[in-house]
């Protein structure tokens, strides 16, 4: 039911207000950050920590409607807790088919560790506001919720407009910062990299997304909602018959569901039919990749310190004839 009256000032007044301070909360709760609550936990892997925690024994399907997240996403989301040992799947009594979440023991450490860090941050705001202020903002709040709860609720269904992850070749735009985006995260978590290692990432990426389309080169994205979680590029040169790997990267959201391995069957395909011989340049300790370089073929060819990304790494050459 709406609710009509007399507003003291414009709705479009009341709107901009109250989205100018619906992003700030976001922003001062820490959900802009990689991880939430001190946990090293990305925001949506607490709450859905948090949702079970609420909820023992409940099911995928009801986490991701609580979620407000597509059914592929919370499924990526629970198998990643599962395989960083917080959550756990057992098998419904009345349905062998089914199953339900639980937190481990290390799970529910960890809720007690964002219940903790949530508890002291409100605690720490309240401070500031009269025990009467505390209980309007509370009920306000609630009312506020329930309003966006029940508008979400009477939605009529739609088909999502990505059914999950797709693989799509060629350019697409905003690929080239998130391409960078995802090696300059990663490569700085690991290796130490810095600004000079995701600025030539971003410019050499530019540099090859313009000068597509060419017959001897391609680009393949993982694309989900819009952005690119993953990418392989294929940077051939004709006159010698051999092809670069560039540029493979998997977004950890993705690791564990085959899309490197689906992305590497397509380059091989293509370099396959125009090439020789295919090479990549890598640095040792990357073993999961190694194995995935190796299972189609590829070999170490050359290892040496290098520094030519910014900082010391062992880098590594390896190389693949074309089969046959």
């Amino acid at each position: 039911m709406d609710i009509i009256e007399a507003p003291a000032q414009s709705r479009e007044q009341t709107i901009r207000e109250l989205r100018e301070v619906s992003r700030k909360l976001v922003r001062e709760l820490g959900f802009m950050r990689n991880t939430l609550a001190e946990s090293d936990l990305p925001p949506s892997a607490v709450h859905a920590i948090l949702e079970i925690a609420g909820a023992p024994g409940i099911q995928a399907r009801d986490l991701a409607e609580r979620l407000r997240l597509d059914k592929s996403s919370t499924s990526r989301q629970v198998t990643r807790l599962e395989s960083a040992g917080l959550v756990e799947r057992r098998t419904r009594a009345d349905d062998a088919r089914s199953s339900e979440l639980h937190l481990t023991k290390s799970g529910q450490q960890v809720r007690r560790k964002i219940d903790a860090f949530a508890s002291e941050q409100v605690s720490n705001a309240l401070r500031h506001l009269t025990p009467a202020d505390q209980q309007r903002l509370v009920a306000s709040l609630s009312q506020y919720v329930s309003a966006l709860a029940d508008d979400n609720d009477h939605k009529p269904a739609q088909a999502p407009a990505d059914a999950g992850p797709q693989i799509v070749q060629g350019y697409v735009p905003g690929c080239i910062g998130d391409i960078a985006s995802l090696h300059g995260r990663f490569y700085a978590q690991h290796w130490g990299f810095g600004v000079f290692f995701e600025r030539r990432v971003a410019k050499e990426l530019a540099d090859f997304a313009q000068s597509l389309p060419d017959p001897d080169k391609a680009l393949w994205l993982c694309v989900e909602n819009g952005r690119c979680l993953a990418s392989l590029a294929i940077d051939g040169n004709p006159h010698y018959r051999a092809a670069h790997l560039r540029w493979f990267i998997v977004d950890d959201s993705l690791r564990g569901t085959g899309i490197g391995r689906k992305l590497m069957s397509q380059a091989m395909r293509f370099v396959d039919e125009r090439f020789d011989e295919t090479y990549l340049n890598t640095f040792k300790g990357l073993d999961a990749a190694r194995h995935l370089y190796e299972s189609f073929g590829f070999e170490l060819t050359q290892e040496e310190a290098g520094t030519q990304w910014g900082s010391t790494v062992t880098e590594q050459q390896f190389r693949r004839r074309k089969p046959g």
